[in-house]
Order: structure tokens, then sequence, then C-alpha cells
């Protein structure tokens, strides 16, 4: 018997690009995370084929009449797609949203579950 190694988990960065030795770009756990929230945060439902019902409509906000009512449902939104969609690698502490001019931007504390982490970040979007 041959004993097995470990395998070495590697994460793509995204946006995908590449690195300075001309490879694929690769992520650090944490900004792996990072990445897969900013991902979840600005697909809107119905733009990854084989997964229509990813993403949570975020930018939306961008272009309706901003209201208390709107982005207390719209963080109720938020906060179920991240927890359907990344909830084994992330447990969601505190979310804020707010839009303004042309601007959305989301106020997030999590808790990583694989190392424990408490990471506070504020994704950005625009309108294109």
């Amino acid at each position: 018997m041959t004993p097995t190694s470990p395998r070495i988990r590697t994460d793509i960065a995204f946006p995908f690009r590449t690195d300075r030795r001309g490879r694929t770009a690769h992520a650090r756990p944490a900004e792996h995370v990072h990445d897969l929230i900013e991902q979840l945060l600005f697909t809107s439902p119905g733009e990854r084929v084989m997964r229509p019902d990813f993403g949570c409509g975020l930018l939306d906000l961008v272009f309706a009449p901003s209201s208390p009512e709107l982005v207390s449902t719209l963080e109720l939104s938020v906060q179920a797609a991240l927890q359907r969609w990344l909830g084994d690698l992330v447990e969601v502490v505190a979310l804020d949203i707010e839009s303004g001019d042309d601007v959305v931007r989301v106020h997030l504390s999590y808790v990583v579950r694989a190392t424990g982490a408490v990471r506070e970040d504020v994704f950005e979007g625009r309108a294109a």
C-alpha cells in the first residue's frame, strides 16, 4: 500500500486573470470566500446558465426608487441567498444595504466557518 497525500485545494481568483508568470491567478482562502460573496451579490437571477435561481438581484436596486421597505426586503433576500448558496462557508453576523445615486453598497460582517475568523467587508456595485 502506498500512502496517499492530502489533496491541496486551489481556488481560482475572481475575476479570472493571469498572474505574473502567465498562469491562472489563484486566490487565498479568505480572498476566495470574498470573491464568492461578490459573485453572489452582483449576479441577477436568470443570468447564470444551469443555475437560473443563483444570485439575489441586488443591482436592481440601483434603478429602483429607494425606499426603506425596498431596502429591508432586499436585505432579507440577500441574507437568504447567502444562506442558501454559501451557508456552508459563511455565517452572516450583520448585513446593511445602502443605495445612492448610481451605487449600491453592502456592508457585511460574517464568520468564515473553516477558520472561525470574523470578517467585515464592503461590496460595491455600480450601474453599468
